[in-house]
Parts: C-alpha cells; sequence; structure tokens
C-alpha cells in the first residue's frame, strides 16, 4: 500500500512538472498589420456605403419605390447586393437589377474599385 502511494505521488509530481518546463513565451504584436487591415476595411465601408446611398437614390429615382420602403444589405467580398421591397409595389425585377449594376458600376469608378462582373450576386426580394 505504501509503495502504491509514493508510485502515485512520483507520477503526480512528474504529471505537474511536464506542465512547469521554465520556457517562457513571449508574442511580439505588429501594430503595422493592425493599421493596414483598418484601412481596408475603412474603405470597404466607404464603398458599400457609397454603394448603398447610390441605390438608394437610384431606385427611388427611377420607380415609385419610396427609400424608406427598400431594405438594401451588401457584402464586399463576394459583393453581393440584396434589395428588399414591399410585396405590392408594381416594379420590374430586371429594372431593379439593371439600376443596381448601374450604381455598382458607378460607385466602384469613383473609388477607383476593380470588381469582376462574375463576383456580382443581386437578389431582389419582396417582403
Amino acid at each position: 500500500m505504501i509503495k502504491q502511494v509514493i508510485i502515485s505521488g512520483v507520477v503526480f509530481s512528474s504529471i505537474l512538472l511536464v506542465g512547469c518546463n521554465g520556457e517562457t513565451e513571449v508574442e511580439v504584436l505588429d501594430d503595422s498589420k493592425n493599421v493596414e487591415n483598418e484601412e481596408i476595411l475603412s474603405s470597404e465601408n466607404i464603398f458599400l456605403s457609397e454603394l448603398k446611398d447610390e441605390i438608394t437614390i437610384s431606385i427611388a429615382e427611377q420607380t415609385a419605390i419610396e427609400a424608406d420602403s427598400m431594405m438594401l444589405e451588401g457584402n464586399l467580398k463576394e459583393l453581393s447586393v440584396s434589395v428588399g421591397f414591399l410585396k405590392d409595389v408594381k416594379v420590374d425585377d430586371t429594372l431593379i437589377q439593371q439600376i443596381v449594376e448601374d450604381s455598382i458600376k458607378k460607385v466602384s469608378e469613383t473609388e477607383n474599385v476593380t470588381i469582376n462582373e462574375e463576383d456580382i450576386t443581386i437578389k431582389i426580394e419582396k417582403y
């Protein structure tokens, strides 16, 4: 029995000592990478904001849809744009799609952003 207690104590101590090898790990953070990431995010947010404003204004000017009844969402990675409006609004989906495409082209030229047409997804939803 004493032999088992001694063996158990040795095993327990060795387990504890394995985690305490005396080495400390220091990680140096590079703030320049954070600044670059913030600049990229900031330019993406500016682009998306300009795009949402342009789409909202263009749709409101060219259709009978009021800006308050539209719901716009967007994502720059895949450049997916979702336009939603009330079900009872009578408007041609192809007209909305053309307005969104024209708005993307206009804002991307203004903000000097290159976008492939294959990467653009436009969803028109009625709620």
